[in-house]
């Protein structure tokens, strides 16, 4: 079976469909947690805005855990969680934005059980619930993660395909990309691309 990663970007799905009808197209991990992250983001932002009237500042609770709302729970110090309970707690209002980090360390989530068949039945409970979410952020991702349900489910029935390696080739053209303006020459671009990237044989 082939199978096509791809961003949750219809242009891409709809090139595999036309060039590789055959292919199982599967939604990166990556993409998948971002758009998580993102909505944590974005919940922060107009509660804060809704509390105080303004983009968030140094002294607001919210602002100060920024951060730390965009790391893995895994990862977390005591210190890091008790400054998130902290936050939390502040304001009754912030009950928003604890939901939403959930949600989205639930998403993160499914990409770190012990076998995929664990992590498909998380990302199955995902697709049934967050749709549903009085949080409309939460609400607005569970309908994209439902009309990409088989692309998201993809993940876990084809033992965690990914487009990681390309992503990070692509990170270190772009970044020598940048710093190689002075090579006019189309052949010696090539080559550094290729020196930069581990394709050249010693």
């Amino acid at each position: 079976m082939e199978i096509a990663t791809l961003d949750p970007f219809h242009g891409y799905k709809n090139a595999i469909d036309d060039q590789l009808a055959d292919a199982r197209s599967v939604l990166d991990a990556f993409h998948v947690v971002k758009l998580a992250t993102k909505v944590v983001d974005d919940v922060r932002r107009r509660v804060q805005q809704d509390i105080h009237g303004h983009r968030g500042r140094k002294n607001d609770p919210l602002y100060r855990v920024r951060n730390i709302l965009r790391a893995g729970q895994e990862r977390l110090t005591d210190r890091q969680r008790a400054r998130l309970e902290t936050a939390f707690a502040a304001d009754e209002r912030h009950v928003e934005v604890e939901v939403a980090w959930l949600c989205a360390q639930q998403v993160r989530s499914a990409y770190h059980q012990d076998s995929h068949a664990a992590g498909r039945a998380i990302a199955e409970h995902v697709v049934a619930t967050f749709a549903s979410c009085p949080i409309p952020e939460v609400a607005r991702l569970g309908k994209t993660l439902k009309t990409w349900q088989a692309e998201f489910i993809g993940y876990f029935d084809t033992a965690g395909a990914s487009n990681g390696g390309t992503e990070a080739v692509n990170g270190l053209i772009e970044l020598h990309r940048r710093i190689a303006r002075g090579f006019r020459n189309r052949d010696n671009y090539r080559l550094r691309m290729l020196l930069i990237g581990g394709g050249l044989p010693l």
